[in-house]
C-alpha cells in the first residue's frame, strides 16, 4: 500500500532500544512539525474549502499525538529534549519543485508530506511488530494506522487538484527518490534516523 520501494532494515529496532528516551523526543518534534507542515500547507492553498477542513484535522490529531508522546515522556520520567533536526527530511525536500508554477508546488508539497507519513507508518509498524516494550509496541499500532491515514489523505488531494500535473508520475520519481534518500539512514535512534 505504502509504496515504498526499501523496507526499514529490523535491527533498527535495537538501535530504538538502546534509547528509548531519544526516540520518544525526536518522535514528540516529528509529530508537532508534522502539525506545522499542515497548517503550512492550508496557509498556501486556503482557497481549497476541502483541503483546508481535512488538514485542520489533521493537524489537530497531530498534536494529539505530540501530547500522547509527551505524555509518555512524562510517564516514563524522562524530559522532553531539544527539537531535533531531521536530515531525512531536510534531503527529502530537495526534491519538492522550487521553480514551478503553485499548481505544481502544492502538488509537491502534498506528495512530499505522503512520503513522510508513509515512511513514519513504516517506521511504526516496524516498531510495534519488533519492540519489546508493550505499551510502546500497542503504541506504535495505533500511530501506524493513523499514519497510513494521512498518508492517503495527502495523495488524495494531490490526484484531486493537481489537474495538468501528471500526479502519479511526480509520485514515482519521488518514491525513486526516497529510496536512495533511506539507504543513508536507519542507523540512529530517531524516527527516520
Amino acid at each position: 500500500m505504502l509504496h515504498l520501494k526499501l523496507e526499514t532494515d529490523p535491527r533498527w529496532v535495537n538501535i530504538v532500544e538502546s534509547n528509548i528516551e531519544e526516540i520518544l523526543t525526536d518522535h514528540a518534534w516529528c509529530e508537532q512539525k508534522a502539525a506545522t507542515n499542515a497548517i503550512s500547507i492550508i496557509t498556501l492553498n486556503s482557497e481549497y474549502p476541502d483541503l483546508v477542513t481535512d488538514l485542520l484535522e489533521l493537524a489537530k490529531e497531530e498534536l494529539e499525538h505530540f501530547q500522547m508522546v509527551h505524555d509518555i515522556i512524562k510517564k516514563r520520567g524522562y524530559k522532553l529534549g531539544r527539537e531535533r533536526k531531521d536530515s531525512y527530511v531536510n534531503e527529502l525536500y530537495k526534491f519538492m519543485n522550487k521553480g514551478g508554477n503553485r499548481l505544481q508546488c502544492m502538488v509537491d508539497r502534498l506528495l512530499f508530506s505522503a512520503m513522510i507519513e508513509a515512511r513514519s507508518c513504516e517506521r511504526f509498524k516496524l516498531l510495534s511488530k519488533e519492540i519489546k516494550d508493550p505499551e510502546l509496541s500497542k503504541f506504535y499500532y495505533d500511530l501506524m494506522v493513523s499514519e497510513a491515514g494521512h498518508y492517503t489523505l495527502f495523495i488524495s488531494y494531490a490526484r484531486k487538484y493537481g489537474k495538468g500535473v501528471n500526479v502519479d508520475k511526480r509520485w514515482e520519481e519521488l518514491v525513486a527518490f526516497e529510496c536512495e534518500v533511506i539507504k543513508n539512514y536507519g542507523k540512529s535512534e530517531t524516527i527516520h534516523g
